[in-house]
This record gives C-alpha cells, structure tokens and sequence, in this order.
C-alpha cells in the first residue's frame, strides 16, 4: 500500500472513532419552546372532628293539667312532663374522669290570671318515668316527689317542686357517653276543695347540671 493510501486509511479510522465517541457522549434534548408538561399535586384534608356535647332538651314548651281525681277535700290536676332528652355526643375520653349528670326540676307558684290567691308550687308534684335509659343500667330516674297535702312516701319527698328536685340522672358520664336518653313523668297538682277557680300559671324549670 503507497504512502497516500496509508493516510487516507488512517484517516477514515479516526474519523470513525470520533463519531463514537460522539454517540456515548450525547446530552439529554432539551424541550423546545411551547412545550408541556404536567406535575400531579394531591394533598389528603381530614375532616374537621367537632368534640362531643351534653346537652338536653323538652319536646315541649307548656302542658295543660286537667282535673281528674278530685275528691270533697282535695282537687286534683294532672298530665304529662314532655318529654326530656339527655344527649351525650362525645367519646368517653372527652368526659371528665369522675363527671356525673342529672336533670333536676323546680317550679314557681301558680299565679292568677284574675288576681286569685297564689297555689305554692309545694302543691305540685311528680313522678319520673324513665323512657330509654339504654343498655348500662347505669341512667335512672328519680323518685316520686309528692305534695304537702300528702302523707310522705318516703322521708322528706312531700314538699313539693319548690326546690331542685332529681328528674333523671347517672353516676359515671363517662359510661354512658355517645347515646341519647329520655324521661317524662307524670304531673300532679293538689289544691285544696276551696281553691278559687280560674286559670292560673307556673314555670317549671328544667336544669342539666355535670
């Protein structure tokens, strides 16, 4: 082989060398201009979690009392409390350890509408009944209070609603925490035969206490 062969030879080598050196070496491409691409974003939200309340309430705002039971010296007047519903929405970790709560009554003297003698509210009494008190056993209602024309059922309970008397209650809150509970009771006014007549008017007040 002459001289200029040679060379012409050597030359192709490296110009094949240099091209594959070419093609390891090669940058990523580039994007061109007006090109897009798209980058998911996910953000997970929990739901805001309101804490659990106790809180109470009446079906109804009055109750008529009617006569039925009557005797020569004693009228009586009856009916039905509305009914109460305790409703506890929160967990028990959110009761206070060693909480208890309880409904409790009281009533004003009846006033008359055309200016009669007051009947004292110690002439109105109750009777809880107990609706649902649930599955712990652990809701109750209280006892019968009765009026100050009676004989006592038990020590002290003829008095009367003139004070904070128990309608239903439990012990330990946190037991019975997440669940709903209803009592009523029954309704009994007791007047002497010579009341006036007339309508006349009480507020009983209902109050939920923990």
């Amino acid at each position: 082989m002459n001289t200029w062969n040679r060379k012409r030879l050597f030359a192709a080598a490296a110009a094949g060398a240099f091209l594959a050196g070419s093609v390891a070496m090669a940058s990523p491409a580039l994007a061109e201009p007006g090109d897009e691409s798209d980058v998911r974003v996910t953000v997970d939200i929990e739901e805001i979690r309101e804490p659990g309340v106790l809180a109470m309430s009446v079906a109804a705002d009055s109750v008529a009392l009617t006569e039925d039971g009557s005797t020569l010296l004693v009228r009586q007047f009856v009916g039905t409390l509305p009914t109460v519903t305790v409703t506890d929405t929160r967990t028990a970790d959110e009761v206070p350890e060693g909480a208890a709560w309880a409904v409790l009554g009281s009533a004003t003297d009846f006033v008359g509408s055309a200016g009669q003698a007051p009947i004292g509210a110690g002439h109105l009494g109750w009777k809880p009944r107990l609706i649902d008190g649930g599955d712990t056993g652990l809701v109750s209602e209280g006892e019968e209070v009765v009026t100050v024309l009676d004989e006592a059922t038990q020590p002290g309970n003829n008095v009367g609603l003139v004070d904070q008397e128990l309608l239903v209650s439990t012990f330990d809150s946190g037991a019975v925490a997440g669940d709903a509970y209803s009592v009523n009771a029954d309704l009994f006014l007791r007047t002497p035969g010579d009341v006036a007549a007339g309508a006349y008017t009480s507020t009983l007040t209902l109050s939920l206490f923990e």
